[in-house]
């Protein structure tokens, strides 16, 4: 009632008050929210940069694979031979084992899968934990064996379609990179 007897009794003075009082609310609600959106607004374009430099690190990282890790020279320590007195039985005597050379077992360098369109890390180490670790052996398994396995690993998993992995495996272990970056920018370009 005092606010009521303190406005003007004049009707166009008192819409002036009215219009003031308004105005200065609008103002200093309009200051409240722009402090307190300019903090988010900070927030979200620092998140934007480091976006766009983990962009720009994966497309480096994809035009340029990484190079094969040199071989590591074993050096050997040679012991003096000793003589031990066994009973060999020649290998024609033992039954399933043919004489001649054997072949050498080969042991394949891991390669990074994430290379491959639609292979981030989580799901390199589900391929890896199933023996899959290289190109070649990705190339090797079929796509449904591929998806068998995302969908053991749980739902945020089978939304994945690994039907074209085996083939971009394929021209990874040929070497084809260039032919693969533009296999896979046409594959982005239809998500």
């Amino acid at each position: 009632m005092l606010l009521v007897q303190s406005l003007s009794q004049n009707i166009p003075i008192a819409v002036l008050e009215a219009v003031t009082f308004m105005s200065l609310a609008a103002g200093l609600g309009w200051l409240l929210g722009r402090r307190a959106l300019h903090g988010k607004i900070d927030a979200m374009q620092m998140q934007i940069a480091t976006k766009r430099v983990e962009l720009e690190h994966c497309r480096e990282s994809k035009t340029n694979p990484p190079k094969p890790k040199p071989p590591v020279p074993v050096v050997v320590e040679e012991l003096p031979l000793m003589e031990i007195p066994m009973d060999i039985t020649p290998a024609e005597g033992i039954p399933g084992i043919t004489t001649g050379t054997a072949a050498p077992i080969l042991y394949e360098e891991p390669d990074d899968l994430k290379v491959i369109e639609g292979i981030g890390p989580k799901i390199e180490q589900l391929l890896n934990n199933e023996g899959i670790s290289s190109f070649t052996q990705l190339a090797a398994t079929s796509p449904e064996r591929i998806k068998e396995i995302l969908n053991a690993a749980g739902s945020r998993f089978q939304m994945h379609d690994p039907t074209t992995w085996p083939d971009q495996a394929k021209l990874a272990t040929q070497g084809r990179w260039v032919e693969l970056k533009e296999w896979q920018d046409e594959l982005r370009k239809g998500r």
